[in-house]
């Protein structure tokens, strides 16, 4: 799923890295670039990389953080999240072809052990 969800990125011009960035600021909007970049595990050279290239095709937009205007927060602009979905809807259809040959049983299951493995998460979708 991984080679999947980066081949459908790529297909739409984005880096894997950078689709991922732009689903977490879809999924949390709010965080500052710090908070981004722990909730990633991303380095702060890897993530303001990204989301300088984010920047640069106005898919994100960083703004002073309201109290304190030391910390910026990244968000995600209408192209952004256009083309987020779109990559995100790209994916889900090569991941149900992928486990088109199981149950629903069968994938429920193995939801189960990923998220047993990596810890819970509110993202009920892709098992990128």
């Amino acid at each position: 799923m991984h080679n999947a969800t980066g081949d459908q990125a790529g297909k739409h011009g984005l880096a894997l890295r950078e689709y991922i960035v732009l689903s977490a600021l879809h999924k949390t909007p709010g965080l500052t670039q710090g908070e981004l970049g722990r909730a990633l595990s991303l380095d702060k050279s890897t993530l303001m990389s990204r989301l300088d290239r984010l920047e640069l095709k106005s898919l994100v937009v960083r703004r002073n953080a309201p109290g304190d205007r030391r910390l910026r927060m990244p968000e995600i602009t209408a192209r952004g999240e256009i083309l987020r979905a779109a990559v995100a809807e790209a994916s889900a259809a090569a991941e149900a072809s992928v486990l088109d040959g199981f149950s629903p049983d069968d994938v429920a299951s193995l939801r189960r052990m990923l998220f047993a493995v990596i810890g819970d998460s509110e993202d009920r979708g892709s098992c990128l």
